[in-house]
């Protein structure tokens, strides 16, 4: 596979399109810092070895066009894709520097990313912003994530029903997270729950022995992020999103809930404001899940 691709634009003759090294990564986060976007330099660390990457290299016209270029490579623009089996793969963290943009960089970016994902069918959640260009791409609209966020100092109490208990997961339960988690999103990605569960709690809902569903909270960003969330139905997920809301109480929490789950009324209710929205997208086909167990809260937005 070609690893590296020469780019033209306007004012700034020559932009290298290539891999995505880990020492790179501390030029990514000053990026997206300056979109504003709250991911710390270990959350790059934690999602760009799980996929693919590209950067737009901005060799020495990159000091010009105010790309990154604080003690590191000059990086203009990125882009991670990560493939879930055979069949279906997520894009995320796209972004093109905002001196560039309109020159056709997000474009090509984009372009090369769908070419690693092959025949699979590509998910991804759109800024307003980006929407626009992954649409000329073939993307269509499937849905919408709301965001919420805030501090909450006493969350309410959700009863269990009888016969169902609250645990903490173990070392033991990772193959049990990953079955669970192909079911309710219909992906394979079983490699990014064995990681996730290396840095985040989890908590189990458990009958006789049985794993019905789960939640899991890592640092992110300006504090904590609940998700995924997997359960039977809503008021499942509300038992174990006001069980990590309890144990952080008064911390920052963010958690991205799908459209579907009806969860954004309840969490604006007691306390986690929604502050924005954004829309899923699909290239090719969803996919296919089990109506039994539903994905109420993503991983983040680039994971899905």
């Amino acid at each position: 596979m070609q690893n590296q691709v020469t780019l033209s634009a306007e004012q700034n003759p020559q932009f290298t399109l290539r891999t995505m090294h880990p020492d790179d990564l501390e030029a990514c986060h000053r990026l997206s810092l300056a979109c504003k976007w709250p991911h710390r330099l270990a959350d790059w660390q934690f999602i760009a070895p799980l996929g693919q990457g590209l950067v737009i290299d901005g060799g020495n016209s990159g000091h010009a066009a105010g790309a990154s270029v604080v003690d590191g490579p000059v990086i203009a623009g990125s882009g991670l894709i990560w493939p879930y089996g055979d069949t279906h793969a997520s894009l995320g963290m796209i972004i093109v520097m905002s001196t560039l943009q309109g020159l056709g960089l997000g474009r090509k970016l984009m372009t090369r990313l769908l070419e690693q994902a092959g025949n699979r069918s590509v998910l991804l959640n759109a800024t307003a912003a980006g929407q626009p260009l992954y649409e000329k791409l073939g993307f269509q609209a499937t849905g919408k994530l709301h965001q919420h966020q805030g501090s909450i100092v006493q969350a309410p109490f959700v009863p269990l029903p009888t016969g169902l208990r609250m645990r903490p997961l173990g070392v033991n339960d990772t193959a049990r997270l990953q079955a669970l988690d192909r079911r309710a999103s219909g992906l394979d990605r079983g490699h990014v729950i064995a990681a996730l569960s290396e840095v985040a709690e989890g908590v189990a809902l458990d009958s006789d022995g049985e794993m019905l569903g789960f939640a899991l909270v890592r640092r992110f960003g300006h504090g904590h992020a609940i998700g995924p969330v997997v359960a039977p139905s809503a008021e499942h997920a509300k038992a174990l999103i006001s069980y990590w809301l309890h144990r952080y109480a008064g911390s920052f929490t963010r958690i991205d809930v799908t459209e579907e789950s009806e969860l954004s009324p309840w969490l604006s209710e007691i306390g986690l404001t929604r502050v924005d929205t954004v829309v899923s997208m699909c290239k090719g086909s969803l996919p296919q899940t089990d109506p039994a167990i539903r994905l109420f809260s993503v991983i983040n937005q680039a994971l899905g």
